[in-house]
């Protein structure tokens, strides 16, 4: 039975988190034990046993590294205790950050897309077009998110688009390469026998090199819809009014209230997880629909 159980995927994830939550706990100790040395001091506590200690450093109020615990505290009181509309509540930041991600992953998406197309279509393009489209990635996203809400801001574009062009520069690399490379994955002699039916090159695109670059497609877009969130947080650091996640970080980087920092944290990567997760079922979908199995 337990051979059976490690041999899935549900025993050996259970064991590995259950692993690093006791590092976590143990790392909280390390990095709060002299907050809570010099909190016993200040209340003239000099009789505190290792225990004392130890739950101390599992209960600040702002620790350095706050115990797993505390982090799920947070988030019970500010996803389910508190209303959606309430600006505390990580379900109203988690629909202003989703937002700009979707439209910034659908406007990604449909331009690395559209690109990768004109790169495998016009020969010239490959070689002009492609290094601007790497290079463009090496520019660090940080700098150059309040370059872009500046700049939006001078054409009076506010609110949702410039958060959803960051979020789009980032999502279109992914989709680009991916696509690309999906679209040059058929074999040299499928082409060669699409060429002796004499099919013509939409004909050839639809029937052979869209087929082909599914997979790759989808691969790309689970990396994209990531990138896009990162995005988007990214620049609700720089423009924190609207509300999300980002603007959640700020304000408890601002007040040193790390509990909301890693709660907020969290919230985001699990928002990542389900868009993520959603592409698969997509994928899925698709592929079995288009005779897979």
């Amino acid at each position: 039975m337990l051979k059976a159980l490690w041999s899935g995927k549900t025993l050996p994830v259970l064991v590995v988190s259950a692993i690093l939550i006791g590092l976590w706990y143990v790392g909280a100790i390390l990095l709060n034990g002299d907050m809570q040395r010099d909190a016993f001091a200040n209340a003239n506590n000099t009789n505190y046993t290792f225990t004392d200690l130890v739950i101390g450093t599992w209960s600040q109020e702002r620790p350095k590294l706050p115990a797993p615990d505390q982090i799920l505290a947070e988030l019970q009181k500010t996803v389910i205790d508190t209303a959606p509309t309430s600006k505390r509540s990580l379900v109203y930041h988690g629909t202003v950050t989703l937002a700009a991600t979707l439209l910034g992953f659908l406007i990604g998406s449909a331009l690395g897309m559209v690109l990768a197309i004109l790169v495998v279509h016009v020969r010239s393009l490959d070689k002009s077009l492609m290094p601007w489209v790497v290079a463009s990635q090496t520019i660090p996203i940080i700098a150059l998110a309040p370059m872009i809400i500046v700049i939006m801001n001078q054409f009076d574009i506010t609110g949702l688009v410039p958060k959803s062009i960051i979020a789009a520069y980032l999502s279109f690399f992914p989709v680009t390469v991916g696509m690309v490379k999906g679209l040059r994955s058929p074999d040299p002699l499928q082409l060669d026998l699409m060429r002796t039916y004499s099919a013509s090159r939409i004909q050839t695109f639809f029937k052979l090199r869209i087929p082909a670059s599914v997979p790759f497609l989808f691969a790309s877009l689970k990396v994209g819809v990531a990138a896009s969130l990162v995005g988007t947080v990214v620049a609700e650091l720089t423009k924190s009014e609207d509300g999300g996640f980002g603007a959640r970080l700020l304000a408890g980087s601002y007040y040193g209230q790390t509990i909301q920092i890693w709660a907020a944290l969290f919230a985001a990567a699990a928002c990542a997880w389900a868009l993520v997760s959603l592409i698969g079922l997509l994928d899925r979908a698709v592929t079995k629909a288009m005779g897979a199995r």
